[in-house]
């Protein structure tokens, strides 16, 4: 009667920090700051330059570590893709919003290439400045 009475006190003890434990997956955030980028851009004769800082949002502590894991091909990937933009792409702010959606895509996608299709819980790209000229 004793050894029962302790199980079910060890186990009570137990469930809320199970709980808990689920409760923090579900609303963890987390952060991955990536180096500034320089690129070049345009498709003219004349040079322009963006410089930025990202950071990505991570929906999981797995998502952030994937992130770190293979943060060289992800900024390879932001590079090209910001290499690639036109001018009119880099000059409004509703652009640089459709350029942020596409870069969460690429993190996505490489996230996927390199095998970790399960720490795809990428949830918003930021850009911290962005100047282009």
């Amino acid at each position: 009667m004793l050894l029962k009475a302790v199980a079910v006190l060890l186990l009570s003890m137990w469930i809320p920090f199970a709980v808990a434990d689920e409760g923090d997956d579900e609303e963890y955030v987390g952060y991955v700051e990536l180096k500034p980028f320089v690129a070049n851009f345009g498709e003219t004769s004349q040079l322009h330059f963006v410089k930025c800082e990202i950071t990505i949002q991570a929906g999981s502590s797995a998502t952030e570590q994937a992130i770190g894991n293979h943060i060289a091909a992800i900024r390879n990937d932001i590079l090209f893709l910001l290499m690639s933009q036109s001018e009119e792409n880099m000059s409004s702010v509703s652009a640089q919003k459709i350029l942020a959606k596409k870069a969460i895509l690429l993190v996505k996608q490489r996230l996927a290439d390199e095998g970790d299709e399960e720490t795809t819980q990428v949830t918003d790209l930021f850009f911290v400045s962005f100047v282009a000229q």
